[in-house]
């Protein structure tokens, strides 16, 4: 019995080396590839990049409606934390085991900022890693009305609009100031998936997101019950869902 002890103790710890031998594996590959990234082209480049081009729209001229919206449906908790969520990583994680595949990984709107900014759309943990790399380095040198402000600027909305200021004016003909709580929560939800969610689709899809968007600003408090509901029956009424 005494021997079986040892052998099952000495698995474990076994198992126990291979897990820290791959995690520390990933994450000295991740932080070679964050490396890598920023020395073609600089954080503050590629801020500067992103901040020069002709359609950025600041924070103060966007609605608020659709900045709450935004907050609520992706990150609700973005100005608690540090550039990563460990309660909403616990959570995804606790997802995609009992879905048994990856449905989401619990991002923060800093660490899909630095996607946006350095890499591609794969579900790789190298990157996944590199990119946190990037979200504390956004989170120590920028504020976040500077993180979320960039956020609303570089995310794709379908349709070939990358950035709030083409969006609006693309599917609304307004400016991003302009916008009304309709309008505003249906944008909001579109990035997720924007191939699902565009509007040249004319899915059912994106409105059932909709819904989800506003109902995520009545438990932020962005939204009272009453208005999200009269809201959410229109759209069900027009749209037939």
């Amino acid at each position: 019995m005494r021997s079986l002890f040892k052998g099952i103790k000495g698995i474990i710890i076994l198992i126990f080396l291979v897990i820290i031998f791959i995690i520390g594996y990933f994450i000295i590959d991740g932080y070679n590839l964050y490396k890598s990234v920023l020395e073609e082209v600089s954080l503050q480049d590629k801020v500067a990049q992103i901040t020069n081009d002709e359609d950025y729209v600041n924070l103060e001229d966007i609605d608020k409606e659709y900045i709450n919206a935004v907050i609520a449906v992706e990150d609700k908790r973005f100005y608690e934390h540090f550039g990563i969520d460990l309660y909403s990583i616990g959570r995804a994680l606790l997802n995609n085991i009992e879905n048994q595949e990856i449905i989401g990984g619990g991002s923060t709107i800093t660490q899909q900022l630095a996607k946006n900014m350095y890499f591609d759309q794969k579900k790789k943990l190298t990157r996944k890693v590199a990119e946190l790399f990037v979200a504390f380095d956004l989170e120590e040198n920028y504020s976040k009305d500077d993180i979320l402000e960039m956020y609303v600027n570089v995310i794709y909305f379908g349709d070939g609009y990358y950035g709030i200021k083409e969006a609006s004016n693309g599917y609304f003909q307004k400016q991003p100031a302009e916008l009304d709580l309709n309008e505003a929560t249906l944008l909001a939800g579109i990035p997720n998936a924007p191939s699902a969610y565009q509007l040249s689709n004319n899915s059912s899809y994106t409105y059932q997101r909709q819904i989800i968007v506003i109902n995520s600003m009545v438990d932020c408090g962005y939204l009272d019950r009453e208005t999200a509901d009269n809201l959410i029956n229109k759209i069900k009424e027009s749209k037939g869902i």
